[in-house]
């Protein structure tokens, strides 16, 4: 039986786009909860300058973070809803 998990290396470097097809940058880092193993964020890396209209949480250390309820679909991008990031 296949399995429809994806492993972590092959979201890593992909761009993030909106469903609308605007780029927000590419993906460095999934935060996830380490006791239930949810998915919480998106760290984004080479953050577009269109991510300055989105009212995106940050890390500590100034690391733009995308709510993983935002992803709409992971193929050869991961697809965000732009509603749920402002």
């Amino acid at each position: 039986m296949q399995s429809n998990k994806n492993p972590f290396n092959l979201i890593l470097n992909k761009m993030i786009v909106t469903k609308e097809g605007k780029r927000l940058g590419f993906v460095k880092d999934i935060t996830f909860e380490t006791k239930s193993g949810e998915l919480i964020n998106i760290v984004v890396k080479d953050s577009t300058p269109y991510t300055k209209n989105l009212n995106l949480e940050r890390t500590s250390s100034k690391e733009l973070l995308i709510p993983y309820s935002a992803i709409i679909a992971i193929s050869d991008f991961v697809i965000v809803s732009e509603e749920d990031l402002i």
